[in-house]
């Protein structure tokens, strides 16, 4: 099993790609904390756990450093150490024009796509020197690669955080903590099973393969990085995109 008797810590699991990293981890015989602001996080924790796997729920508020302390304290005192993070937990912005941009949606963005990330980090980072080692997974995007029309704070986030993992990567190369990214592309999440049809269709179109990704697909890669078998790998950031970057 790729993840087997891992100790990982995976948020913003309550839905979406969280949720599949969730399930893949389980599935490949890790011990699962899943942090999450909505109960949703805690109704997947009980379904897992009914199932027969390792899985229990912390609600966390990835902004507050008091709250990332006490998700990753649990997840230590419940399992007994920490080996895998996967720092998943954002949302996305209120897309406008610079020449318009609301400094309080800029704000919430950048608190939780990037700041968030940096927090988790901080506190795994601990918890995995105590121990000897552990990988980090830090969730990218796309949009910190390439450009689009009227996206600021996301665009400016996730760019951040590129470049924040492999600050990380390096800091903690010689003490056996490796630290990467991933960056989806389109993923048929329920977020955007809510966007109007044509703006699916327009997705469709610029994607190379023709289709947009599973959430199972973005798991798969996550899995790898938190594996044993990506011993070799850190500061990368992996495009899961379809193509899209290479266009």
């Amino acid at each position: 099993m790729l993840l087997k008797d891992k100790i990982a810590v995976v948020t913003g699991a309550g839905s979406g790609i969280g949720a599949a990293i969730a399930r893949l981890f389980v599935s490949e015989g890790a011990k699962v904390m899943i942090g999450d602001l909505a109960d949703s996080g805690g109704v997947l924790a009980a379904d897992l756990a009914a199932q027969g796997f390792e899985a229990a729920f912390q609600r966390v508020d990835v902004t507050d450093e008091a709250s990332v302390a006490r998700l990753i304290e649990t997840a230590v005192s419940r399992f007994g150490r920490l080996d895998c993070l996967v720092a998943n937990a954002g949302i996305p912005e209120c897309k406008s024009p610079i020449h318009e941009l609301d400094l309080a949606n800029w704000r919430r963005v950048i608190d939780i796509d990037l700041t968030g990330v940096a927090i988790c980090n901080k506190f795994a980072a601990r918890a995995m020197r105590a121990t000897g080692g552990g990988a980090i997974v830090n969730m990218a995007s796309i949009l910190g690669h390439v450009g689009q029309e009227n996206s600021n704070a996301y665009s400016a986030a996730k760019a951040a955080v590129v470049n924040l993992t492999r600050s990380v990567a390096l800091t903690y190369a010689r003490s056996g903590i490796r630290a990467n990214c991933v960056s989806p592309g389109y993923v048929d999440t329920p977020l955007l099973a809510r966007l109007p049809e044509a703006t699916r269709q327009a997705m469709l179109v610029r994607q190379p393969i023709g289709r947009l990704a599973r959430p199972e697909e973005i798991a798969e890669v996550v899995g790898f990085l938190a594996s044993d078998r990506a011993s070799i790998v850190t500061g990368a950031c992996i495009n899961a995109d379809g193509g899209y970057t290479a266009i």
